[in-house]
């Protein structure tokens, strides 16, 4: 098994492990300051030769260093009787049921704000690696190492259980949600334009909230807006990987269970009369996939959806997309001119959208510019590969 290999196993059994873990002992912050401490060490060990049965390997390691915290650390009564009992104790092989929701919701915990209780959840339950999650936010790794940091010690001491109100954390719990979905549909880094992986987890995740919570309307939004857009995955890339923008895929390989099961539940929500975000951004999904051509999308629609979702959210990268769509209606000069101050620390996408304004406009220099500034940020290697093939095109005119 190469490293990359190891690399997925690890993400996959790491949400598993945790859980394991600290359904066994109880504290959580505890429990996941030693299952990264495995998952370390397997990161080293396995490049070698995989273990019988990797999962019951990490939570054994786990385990074991967990109890050697408790009897290095703390000399108190309390402590020395539970590292007693637990170094007896049978140990679990494998998790005897899916602890991901209760993993959600502990994770979302009242004393954290959404800095700080998101990028915990992304790392506890999606097991995204520190450097991804600092993407998703556009912030230096470092800085969001601290963030978790701060989280995990204002968990310290936490039962590993439910909330005594879990509606309470349904924002959060679907923000993280939002944010495990994006990073698979498009990765940050690496070779792959997308990881199945991760958006399929994060589907798999909203389905078990919506069963949770089956009137909440924007926990259904957000599962109809994962629907809509997964369903587009199987024509967003080429036979070879390479990545296919959305006017020039093939839209007859478009998913459309997957659509017709996406629209059942977004216009189920609609009927509530409140919108919400996630049911706005899944009805701007709804638009693309209904229409039968990129040209003849109902782009005036998708711009005034775009409007009530930036005033509702304030979120700079709506601004972005709504740009995109304002241009298509009214022309690039329009759309170039709502990117004007806009601030998203440096991100690969405005340069690349403003690289596609500029070349609509008919500019012969600032084009290839903004293409190759787009691939000179970005770490997925599909993106990079796409914008500067079109750096190269533009200045070859």
């Amino acid at each position: 098994m190469t490293p990359p290999d190891v690399e997925g196993l690890l993400r996959e059994l790491a949400p598993q492990a945790l859980g394991a873990v600290a359904r066994r002992y109880g504290e959580f912050a505890d429990a996941e300051d030693a299952v990264q401490e495995a998952l370390v060490t397997a990161a080293v060990q396995w490049p070698a030769g995989l273990p019988d049965r990797p999962l019951s390997w990490l939570i054994t390691v786990a385990s074991r260093r967990l109890v050697d915290e408790y009897r290095r650390t703390d000399a108190r009564r309390r402590r020395e009787e539970l590292a007693a009992s637990l170094s007896i104790h049978q140990e679990e092989t494998v998790p005897s049921s899916d602890d991901s929701l209760v993993m959600l919701f502990l994770c979302c915990d009242d004393t954290l704000s959404s800095t700080l209780s998101i990028p915990l959840t992304l790392r506890a339950v999606a097991g995204l690696t520190t450097r991804q999650i600092a993407a998703a936010y556009l912030v230096p790794e470092a800085t969001m190492a601290q963030r978790i940091s701060r989280a995990k010690a204002k968990l310290r001491g936490r039962r590993f259980e439910l909330p005594a109100d879990p509606a309470a954390r349904l924002r959060s719990v679907c923000q993280v949600l939002y944010l495990l979905f994006n990073e698979g549909y498009t990765s940050s880094s690496g070779p792959d334009l997308s990881r199945v992986d991760l958006s399929g987890e994060a589907i798999r995740l909203a389905r078990m909230l919506h069963g949770q919570a089956p009137d909440d309307p924007e926990v259904a939004g957000l599962l109809a807006l994962m629907l809509l857009t997964e369903a587009r995955r199987p024509a967003r890339a080429s036979a070879e990987g390479a990545l296919v923008p959305l006017a020039q895929q093939d839209r007859s390989l478009w998913d459309r269970a997957l659509i017709s099961e996406g629209l059942q539940l977004l216009n189920a929500t609609l009927v509530a009369g409140l919108i919400g975000e996630y049911q706005l951004v899944a009805s701007i999904a709804a638009l693309h996939d209904e229409a039968s051509s990129y040209a003849s999308t109902r782009w005036a629609e998708i711009a005034k959806a775009y409007a009530t979702l930036e005033s509702l959210t304030g979120n700079p990268m709506v601004r972005l997309n709504r740009a995109v769509a304002v241009a298509m209606v009214e022309g690039p000069a329009s759309g170039l001119a709502l990117l004007e101050g806009l601030e998203l620390h440096d991100s690969h996408r405005l340069h690349a959208v403003r690289a596609h304004l500029y070349e609509d406009i008919g500019d012969l220099a600032a084009p290839a510019q903004c293409y190759a500034a787009a691939a000179a940020r970005t770490d997925n290697g599909r993106e990079r590969d796409y914008l500067v093939e079109q750096a190269a095109r533009v200045s070859a005119r």
